[in-house]
Parts: structure tokens; sequence; C-alpha cells
């Protein structure tokens, strides 16, 4: 991490299927429109790993699809203790998921670790609902402050790091 050129993101909610991989899809969208994959490396994970290796759930996919992102490719992960020595930025999707990646940080991490939606202040919610006992519409709530904290995130980025 230290000394590396590129910025690592790593977003987190509980099982990987519906809200980090939309985010993560999300943004590694963002980051091809902008020219910035060279420069930026984002991945997701679950505080759970009962889906571990999972594809998205068919309903963030499509939804995401919807709006012209790509979340077949992904697929789901627990955290790991290693990821705090590989990423730069590690944002969980609410304050449960905050929690338990605190219980796991070592204290030798210098990164960011914090909610995804700090990076989205005209939010009125500060955590990503989870949308996967509920309807259609939640799935589409989800990507509207996806959106919001990833636009907010890159400008938080570049403002730290000069990239291009």
């Amino acid at each position: 991490m230290q000394g590396d050129p590129k910025t690592r993101v790593l977003f987190v909610c509980l099982g990987n299927i519906c809200r980090s991989p939309t985010a993560h899809g999300v943004f590694q969208a963002m980051l091809e429109r902008e020219g910035l994959t060279g420069s930026i490396e984002v991945d997701s994970c679950g505080t759970g790993g009962w889906h571990a290796g999972e594809a998205p759930d068919q309903r963030a996919t499509a939804e995401a699809a919807a709006r012209g992102y790509d979340l077949s490719p992904l697929r789901a992960r627990q955290v790991r203790v290693a990821d705090f020595g590989r990423f730069d930025y590690i944002l969980a999707m609410d304050r449960s998921n905050l929690a338990e990646l605190i219980s796991l940080c070592p204290a030798n991490f210098h990164g960011h670790l914090g909610l995804f939606l700090d990076f989205a202040p005209d939010a009125r919610e500060k955590e990503v609902p989870d949308p996967y006992y509920g309807g259609e519409e939640g799935f589409s709530h989800v990507l509207d402050l996806v959106e919001q904290a990833s636009a907010g995130l890159l400008r938080e980025i570049g403002d730290a790091r000069p990239m291009r």
C-alpha cells in the first residue's frame, strides 16, 4: 500500500451479493469512463462468508444493468485481515458492518475505514439500506445512493492524490 501509485478501494456489506457488488460495479464503471482504471483498483467483499463464490443477487444485477452497470463478473468473498494491508479505503455500507470491520482492523492500518455514504453528504441517509428482503424499489434506491457516494469518493481520491 505505502509507496504504491495505485489507490485501492474495498466496498463491504454483509453477504457481498447486493450492496457492495453494486458499489463495486458502479465505481468500476466510473473509473472506466474517466480513464482511471490504471490509477484506482476496486474490490468488494462481505463480513459474512455464507455467499462466498456466488454471483450478485439477480435483482441487484438487473437493476444495475438497467442503468448500464455490469455486475456479472463479480463473485462474493469474505473480508480477510490481509485486506487491511492491501486497501487504502475500506468502506462499509452500514454501521453494523463497520463495527465488524473495526473489530478486525489491525493497529497498523493507516488507510480510511468508514461508512461509504460519508462521501455522499447530500444523502439523507448515512447507511446504505440492505435491499435483500425488500422489493425491486430497494435495489433502485441503493443504486441512487451508491452513485452519489461513488462520485464523492472519486472527488476525494482525486483531491488526495492527483491522478492520470
